[in-house]
């Protein structure tokens, strides 16, 4: 079940970033609108969200239409999901506030300290050297914000952990049912500090969008 769950995700079965597109569009809709509402609730007013492993750019633009005081940046590593996600933006209207890079996560050409919040979804299992990748995301992660890696509950989440505790993090795991299905197919992880006694998290993190 898990390899056939994974199989159906990975990018190498689509051949191009509108095929991927139209797959991910029916797979992780109902994430993506759950996402959507817990960065409304908890991205600063004016500030920058960064979407790690942003595929054809569907999370970004629509966290870009629900709130538009937000910059909001996407890397993917696949120039053809760079390519796609930049078109959706310009089609929508808000190339001036969403922008896209094709870039490694773990060596992202972002400044230090210059993201509020990241997102990633689906994206985790990808990742050849995730301790190198929490690093890289938490470099450009400002003091005080967030980091919320979404996935497949299935998908291990121990060198998350792992990673984080290199960074004086913890993990905090919350499973997330999302559509009519009765059982949660989705996992967050939130990276936050030692010292959080108590992170920020959204009201509903286990929302039925």
């Amino acid at each position: 079940m898990r390899k056939a769950l994974l199989a159906l995700i990975q990018r190498a079965h689509f051949s191009h970033g509108e095929s991927y597109d139209r797959h991910t569009a029916r797979l992780f809709g109902g994430l993506h609108r759950n996402v959507v509402e817990e960065v409304a609730a908890a991205a600063p007013t004016g500030g920058v969200v960064l979407d790690a492993g942003c595929g054809s750019g569907r999370l970004a633009v629509l966290i870009a239409r629900r709130r538009p005081d937000l910059q909001v940046r996407g890397v993917d590593l696949e120039q053809g999901m760079v390519e796609v996600a930049a078109r959706r933006a310009e089609q929508e209207g808000l190339a001036s506030r969403v922008q896209f890079t094709a870039a490694d996560l773990a060596d992202l050409q972002l400044p230090d300290d210059s993201v509020d919040l990241i997102v990633s979804t689906a994206s985790m299992h990808h990742w050849a050297d995730v301790g190198a990748v929490i690093a890289s995301l938490g470099r450009v992660l400002r003091p005080g914000g967030q980091l919320w890696i979404y996935d497949f509950r299935i998908v291990p989440a121990g060198r998350v952990r792992s990673a984080a505790r290199n960074l004086d993090c913890h993990v905090d795991r919350t499973l997330i049912r999302t559509g009519s299905f009765p059982a949660a197919l989705f996992q967050r992880l939130a990276v936050q500090p030692m010292s959080s006694s108590h992170p920020q998290t959204p009201a509903h993190p286990t929302g039925t969008h």
